[in-house]
């Protein structure tokens, strides 16, 4: 499919080109945005700008539905809606170029990866589009505003593009921090996803991808049903429309509220099970108290309320034995109680366990470990 055909189906319609000032002027914002606000990845404003400066930038018409800007990888170009002003593309810019800047190629020049987003197996759009969107907003220095979306309540720094998949990024970024995610959005690589599943583990980061990819869809489609409504005038597809709206607004909020309680207690579950001494407690204490100031709420949520309470009771038992025995060497055995696990993995983990020492001590050697192809 050529280009143009790409752009017509995507209902993009190209008004005109901007000008050299006018990409200039673009390019100068974003790259001065971008190197004051995060220095600590050294990105160079000269290379950037010039960069930027040599991208094709047009005004188009666009769908009702879409975002006020697109970034085209297949021949580096943006698009902005003609609704926008100058200075409001030089703000929508910065989500685009570094998409731009984020763009990797294999040796055929075919698109390989795009921040944390994998082609070749087509996941991880939705956690790249939030963080692009988080860096973004940060850039543009966009204010953290209370919002409801679908009945949950949230306080965002990114009110109008990907408000709840940032607000899950963002928790996830509590536990990380910042600079891998970054670091991986801008480069292309692993050190956000190894990090994440250091601070959780392996089936987390893929569960809540995943999770993230279909949020994306179900908005999407929720975006096209709504639309579709505005034009129908027959009463069953009005009725249809409305039912398939409501019961994507449902998936929605199931959905977001299944992700934020599995960041909630596979990474403060791992982060109580590393408290070794009364300062660790304290620390804990105070991020598991805060982290209510950056996640969602509805009127029927509940679970980090309980999932907090039961957790503090697990504190007091390990200060306790802090108290009691000294600091915890997390290389020895100590009590179970004090360890937080996944009770369907127990059983498990011992299995594997004895089998690792009867093979230690019959002297198996690697061609033998197809042993654990039954687990």
């Amino acid at each position: 499919m050529s280009i143009h055909s790409k752009l017509k189906k995507d209902g993009i319609e190209i008004i005109e080109e901007l000008d050299t000032l006018k990409v200039n002027t673009i390019a100068i914002n974003v790259a001065s945005k971008l190197c004051l606000s995060f220095p600590e990845h050294n990105l160079n404003r000269s290379e950037l700008f010039e960069s930027i400066s040599r991208l094709s930038m047009y005004i188009a018409k666009m769908p009702e539905d879409s975002s006020g800007a697109k970034y085209f990888y297949k021949d580096n170009s943006i698009f902005f809606n003609e609704i926008f002003d100058i200075e409001e593309m030089s703000k929508l810019a910065v989500h685009e170029c570094i998409h731009f800047i984020q763009d990797t190629r294999d040796s055929n020049n075919n698109l390989s990866k795009m921040g944390l987003y994998n082609s070749f197996s087509n996941s991880g759009l939705g956690l790249n589009e939030a963080a692009v969107q988080l860096m973004a907003s940060e850039a543009n220095f966009t204010e953290n505003t209370n919002e409801t979306y679908f009945g949950i309540t949230l306080n965002t720094i990114s009110p109008d593009y990907y408000p709840l998949e940032c607000t899950l990024v963002n928790e996830i970024a509590y536990f990380t921090g910042t600079y891998p995610l970054y670091h991986s959005t801008l480069n292309s690589n692993d050190v956000f996803k190894n990090t994440f599943i250091l601070k959780s583990d392996k089936k987390t980061y893929n569960t809540i991808v995943k999770n993230l990819d279909k949020l994306l869809v179900l908005e999407n489609d929720l975006n096209y049903f709504s639309l579709e409504l505005q034009y129908a005038d027959k009463i069953n597809s009005i009725k249809l429309l409305n039912k398939l709206i409501n019961k994507n607004k449902e998936e929605i909020t199931t959905l977001f509220f299944k992700t934020q309680n599995l960041i909630i207690e596979k990474c403060f579950k791992s982060e109580f099970n590393n408290i070794r001494n009364i300062e660790d407690i304290k620390i804990f204490n105070k991020k598991l108290y805060n982290f209510k100031n950056i996640m969602g709420y509805s009127d029927n949520y509940t679970f980090y309320n309980e999932f907090y309470r039961n957790i503090m009771n697990a504190v007091q038992e390990k200060k306790e034995y802090i108290e009691k025995y000294g600091e915890i060497n997390l290389f020895e055995n100590i009590n179970n109680s004090l360890m937080l696990v996944d009770n369907t993995k127990t059983a498990l983990s011992l299995i594997k366990t004895f089998i690792a020492k009867v093979k230690k001590l019959i002297g198996l050697n690697k061609s033998h470990e197809n042993i654990n192809d039954w687990f």
